[in-house]
């Protein structure tokens, strides 16, 4: 499922073609993706002019003054802003026309993403109690330490909460992990305050360079511009189980952490 960086690819992408441009309609071709898609999507974004275009975890949001159309990827879903005229592909589900003859369509062969709505003035309820963003200058060490404490869970499964920070998910809290040099099987609340520092410093860095780098190259993930990511070339961990640690040369370590694939080098992470 596409990440933090891959979703924020697809704003930064879609942001310049879509902001200030009016809805002129909506073509949904089934009513519903993973959960079925409100009826306001059609009736109430045609003729209101998309303000913002924003991330929030890994939902992009498209602001007008009376609402927002809150979007998913899922596991295959893909948004491209074409032609008016582009033929049809199998799995596009979804068209969203505006007002200078080009639309934003929505491909999705797994059907695992969303289209909701989400009032002005609301949050939508898949919204609501997400903890900051990793980017944010709220996240940090402090902020890591004071949260995790009295936690026995491992330090990857309480990174990855999305109520703890939104977004990090497997591949960066591996990737992390490993450069602040924490095993991911260590309590959450047995980590110090100068180790958490260095936790979210190595979140921010590695996310930041992965949205440089325009994400990271999933089986289905595209851009807008049909190019995929290329951070998996430079991943240090995530999905070489077996392989020689990039730091010391030992064998690094596999096994599953909260039902996720993890990998880490005993040696370098303590």
């Amino acid at each position: 499922m596409p990440e933090l960086p891959e979703v924020e690819t697809t704003r930064r992408g879609l942001a310049p073609h879509l902001q200030g441009r009016r809805v002129h309609g909506v073509i949904l071709r089934r009513g519903d993706l993973r959960w079925p898609i409100p009826p306001e999507v059609a009736e109430l974004l045609p003729g209101q002019r998309i303000e913002d275009v924003r991330r929030r975890a890994k939902y992009l949001l498209l602001d007008t003054a009376i609402g927002s159309a809150v979007l998913h990827l899922g596991m295959s879903g893909s948004l491209r802003v074409l032609p008016g005229d582009t033929p049809l592909r199998a799995h596009d589900h979804v068209d969203i026309s505006l007002d200078n003859g080009r639309l934003l369509r929505f491909n999705d062969p797994r059907r695992f993403g969303s289209l909701l709505w989400q009032p002005a003035g609301e949050i939508h309820p898949l919204l609501q109690g997400l903890g900051p963003e990793p980017l944010d200058e709220v996240f940090d060490g402090d902020y890591l330490f004071a949260r995790s404490r009295g936690r026995s869970a491992p330090v990857k499964t309480f990174l990855m909460d999305q109520a703890v920070v939104v977004g990090v998910g497997n591949i960066y809290a591996a990737e992390s992990l490993f450069k602040a040099g924490i095993s991911p099987l260590r309590e959450a609340g047995k980590v110090t305050r100068e180790r958490y520092r260095r936790l979210a410093t190595a979140v921010k860095e590695t996310l930041d360079y992965a949205i440089t780098r325009g994400g990271t190259t999933l089986r289905d993930f595209i851009s807008p511009d049909g190019a995929p990511g290329y951070f998996e070339q430079e991943l240090l961990v995530y999905g070489r189980d077996g392989l020689p640690c990039p730091s010391c040369g030992r064998p690094l370590k596999h096994a599953m952490i909260g039902q996720r694939a993890s990998v880490w080098c005993s040696r370098c992470q303590r």
